[in-house]
């Protein structure tokens, strides 16, 4: 009888445990934003049982100048740190990333040079410019900042060129918007006739009626159930 019991016990420990196991979860602000800007799905996560620990912010990138933040150099550390210190902190082995703006398309350069494409689970890019942005010129034409140079954002740029084709994590998703300040400040979305927030190989994406900031901020609820 006590054998039995022991071992009712000891499953219902293992049940627990197992339940209460979240991938750690990675997430990227864009240009000059700072961890802030993921309040609401960090609340989110919070609600869903995520434990504060298991949920890493990294801070990248200057606050003051968003033509000089691009995807090189000082830029890369906070994320990278963040990717390593949740992959040894994670219960499952494995990681979520959730990326917006231009840290979409930095937390994606950065699977890709860690090598960790099979220890992320999921991958969403929210209003990221994949295929580069008509306002930053074509590679080498018009390019006038850093943020849209060589390892920046004008369209079929050596750094986006380089991330083409790129598989980040089992399950690859996208949220978009055709209101997007941003993204189609130039009157169009597409870049060879694709939404430039859309990411080759992906599962799905999401189209919403939101703005640029928008598209991060109220759409927590659908983060959270992707990943999940």
């Amino acid at each position: 009888m006590k054998q039995t019991l022991l071992g009712l016990l000891l499953m219902a420990t293992a049940m627990v445990a197992n339940a209460a196991c979240h991938d750690a979860v990675v997430l990227v602000h864009g240009n000059t934003a700072t961890p802030a800007s993921w309040d609401n799905t960090l609340s989110a996560l919070l609600a869903a049982g995520y434990s504060r620990s298991e949920i890493f912010l990294p801070d990248w990138g200057s606050k003051t100048c968003a033509a000089c933040n691009n995807h090189d150099g000082s830029e890369e550390v906070p994320v990278r740190q963040a990717m390593t210190a949740a992959l040894a902190q994670s219960c499952t082995g494995k990681i979520d990333v959730i990326g917006h703006s231009m840290g979409a398309t930095l937390a994606a350069q950065q699977i890709v040079k860690l090598g960790i494409r099979g220890q992320v689970d999921t991958f969403v890019g929210i209003a990221g410019a994949f295929r580069g942005l008509y306002s930053c010129g074509i590679y080498p034409y018009n390019v006038w900042n850093s943020t849209c140079g060589t390892y920046g954002l004008s369209v079929s740029s050596p750094f986006l060129n380089d991330l083409y084709g790129n598989v980040f994590a089992d399950k690859v998703y996208s949220i978009k918007s055709y209101m997007d300040e941003v993204v189609c400040s130039t009157g169009t979305c597409l870049v060879y006739g694709i939404h430039s927030s859309s990411i080759w190989y992906e599962d799905a994406s999401y189209t919403f009626a939101l703005g640029h900031f928008g598209l991060q901020s109220q759409t927590a609820d659908l983060q959270v159930q992707l990943i999940q």
